[in-house]
């Protein structure tokens, strides 16, 4: 059975975001879901004088190994102040001192939600424009806006958007 992980790019422990990755990761079906939290890898701040001295932290490869083995990522950023949140920030940059191309070419369903109208589409652009590089295999990309009015009892409540949402779910399950 293949094994996908879903997270989100935020520490909030009643993050939308999360709650968004999670119900999008129900919809994939005949996979085995890992669900990862930020908080359970905590890391210092990146600094060249801090690897220098004390070198990559452990939860930094822990993540990394968990993007590894998997067949499939899940991904819903936070975005603040228009980009990415320090948390993620700080775990990709870890990451990446681990591997340059820590995404590792795993099939990747990139979403971002926020309580507004734009639906956190800037850092969406942001990842869409960076992970390429980073060994991103984007296979499809999701933005829910207006979380609060949109996404209910744990499940997008627009019809229309959880039609758009099942159809790029359906791409991300292809590409496994």
């Amino acid at each position: 059975m293949k094994q996908i992980i879903a997270f989100a790019g935020s520490k909030s422990k009643s993050s939308i975001n999360k709650q968004l990755a999670e119900y999008t990761a129900s919809l994939v079906g005949d996979v085995e879901v890992i669900k990862l939290d930020l908080n359970d890898f905590e890391m210092p701040i990146y600094g060249v004088d801090y690897e220098a001295e004390f070198g990559i932290p452990e939860n930094a490869q822990k993540f990394l190994d968990h993007i590894k083995s998997s067949d499939g990522i899940i991904l819903s950023l936070a975005e603040h102040n228009g980009a990415y949140t320090v948390a993620f920030k700080n775990a990709f940059d870890w990451m990446s001192r681990i591997d340059g191309k820590l995404w590792s070419d795993k099939p990747m369903l990139l979403m971002a939600t926020s309580p507004g109208g734009r639906g956190g589409v800037t850092v969406l652009e942001i990842a869409k424009g960076r992970f390429p590089f980073m060994g991103g295999n984007i296979v499809g990309d999701f933005s829910l806006p207006s979380f609060g009015t949109n996404f209910q009892n744990g499940k997008i409540i627009n019809e229309d958007l959880n039609t758009q949402l099942s159809e790029v779910v359906s791409q991300f399950k292809n590409s496994l």
